[in-house]
């Protein structure tokens, strides 16, 4: 605070016991924003001043009005511009400032007249004189009623404003000395004990912190938190999925899909052009699938067909995680003795689809994966009931589907409010012998897993009706900003699905969404 401000404030309000800040101007001869924020540095300190706010309705003219007040009305200001021959209205309008609306007002008072007789339109004198009742008005603004002041405010030359201002009064502890306390117990003040005799600031425990200027997370991201949160609750391990580009080989053949199924066609899938190709897999790994596939085996009869290393080098981006899972199995095998595991992954893949409101060629997969001996759709049943009540939904939809490297299968759906129908967020399943045992999987080991994506349940949970909303060019940040941390329902009473049929069934869900493998 400016110490002589301050101290001029003071030496008055004790001479007069309270001071006025508008009038403080006049007297301190200062601009009346200083003289506030003087006012506000000592109401600081403890009950120096006592402050009451004042709020006083004021009329004023507007920069018309003041025009009015100096020169005269507009309508005083046309008919003086008259002639006594008269003049065209042509010329008034040029000539005289506001002259549109003094035409208007000295016609209605009678004061001129337009003739048109002439072709021209001109202007004449009706009577010899006027008295200008408008500028004497305004001259005397205290003096009118308040119908003719709101009358003047129509016209636009006054303005009601609120002045505000203080009043300042002497309180409990009013000083006129005001020693600046200190803010820090500095080093220098402990040393020569200078501090006993110091006034320290004190602190406001009530202030809030200033906002700090930070990013915000993307409602997939907090979602995808809690989608891995509920994971590692469940003893599940986390996958490592930076494999965005995999062989055709991890991601088709080792999942024992047939070379010539409709997903592996460039319309469903994203091929690389350079490197086009890959070996990085292993031979005898890849000769044990090449027989399960072209011959059959362990128990299976196979595709039948003649397949061939060529198609399974084709470089692609990845279609599923389940590549990683398959990665995974087998390196799980190679280490020798087969354990129980449990693993997860939530990460990008990308599908060569048409977008729409719930489709895009690029989202997220979250997949669960549980390898043990001796394992059931009973098993996959009862982990599915736990996840699914994790994510707050207890009622749901499911039909059987078709994939290629699991038996049974099924697909699972929710009601999607926004969209008004059942949109497919999962699907499930069991690992086939045909791919496990070419890895070295014990024959009594089976492999249950599921997947669903990220973003169909943030639409839900975030009341979305379309993906692009999400996602992309057209993202309103806004709503990035103002969404709340991500809480799944977990309120049994209120799931996030809704399911409208009768009977509630089995909850089953399958590993990767592929829309392309039903």
């Amino acid at each position: 605070m400016t110490s002589e401000l301050v101290e001029k404030i003071l030496l008055y309000v004790e001479k007069n016991n309270e001071a006025n800040s508008l009038d403080l101007v006049n007297i301190i001869n200062e601009d009346h924003q200083k003289i506030i924020g003087a006012i506000k540095s000592l109401q600081t300190l403890d009950n120096v001043i006592e402050v009451d706010q004042i709020n006083e309705k004021k009329w004023e003219p507007t920069a018309e009005g003041k025009h009015v007040i100096e020169h005269g009305s507009h309508e005083a200001a046309v008919y003086h511009a008259v002639p006594d021959d008269g003049i065209l209205q042509t010329e008034i309008m040029n000539i005289v400032p506001y002259a549109k609306v003094g035409f208007q007002k000295a016609l209605v008072a009678g004061w001129i007249k337009l003739d048109k007789s002439t072709g021209k339109p001109v202007v004449h004198k009706i009577v010899s004189s006027i008295e200008d009742t408008t500028q004497k008005n305004l001259k005397n603004i205290n003096e009118l009623a308040d119908d003719v002041k709101l009358g003047y405010k129509k016209r636009k030359l006054l303005q009601e404003i609120v002045v505000k201002s203080v009043v300042v009064k002497k309180g409990q502890n009013f000083v006129t000395k005001i020693e600046k306390p200190e803010a820090d117990l500095t080093a220098e003040l402990l040393i020569n004990g200078a501090w006993k005799e110091k006034n320290f600031k004190l602190y406001n425990f009530d202030a809030m912190g200033s906002a700090l200027d930070v990013g915000h997370l993307h409602p997939l991201l907090k979602v995808r938190s809690e989608f891995r949160k509920i994971f590692l609750e469940m003893g599940f391990t986390e996958m490592p999925t930076n494999n965005f580009i995999e062989s055709s080989f991890w991601n088709f053949d080792a999942l024992f899909q047939p070379q010539q199924h409709p997903a592996r066609d460039a319309h469903d899938t994203f091929f690389i052009s350079n490197p086009k190709t890959s070996s990085n897999f292993p031979k005898d790994y890849a000769e044990k699938v090449k027989e399960v596939h072209s011959k059959g085996g362990y128990g299976s009869e196979g595709y039948r067909y003649d397949w061939k290393l060529e198609e399974a080098q084709k470089n692609i981006l990845r279609t599923h995680t389940t590549a990683v899972s398959t990665r995974m199995l087998y390196k799980l095998m190679q280490q020798g003795e087969f354990k129980p595991v449990r693993y997860f992954s939530i990460d990008r893949v990308f599908r060569n689809e048409t977008l729409d409101a719930t489709h895009l060629a690029e989202f997220h997969q979250v997949e669960g994966v549980i390898a043990d001996y001796n394992l059931t759709l009973g098993d996959l049943i009862g982990v599915l009931h736990e996840f699914f009540k994790k994510l707050g939904i207890t009622q749901l939809e499911f039909k059987p589907a078709y994939n290629p490297y699991t038996e049974p299968s099924m697909e699972i759906f929710c009601y999607h409010e926004g969209l008004g129908k059942w949109i497919e967020i999962g699907n499930s399943g069991i690992f086939r012998p045909e791919m496990l045992l070419p890895m070295g999987l014990p024959a009594n080991v089976n492999v249950i897993a599921w997947g669903l994506s990220v973003e169909r349940p943030t639409m839900i949970k975030y009341k979305l009706n379309n993906i692009r909303d999400l996602v992309g060019p057209k993202v309103d940040l806004q709503m990035v900003y103002d969404n709340s941390i991500c809480r799944l329902d977990k309120d049994a009473n209120k799931p996030i699905c809704m399911k409208q049929s009768a009977q509630p069934r089995s909850s089953i869900i399958s590993c990767p969404i592929d829309d392309n493998q039903k």
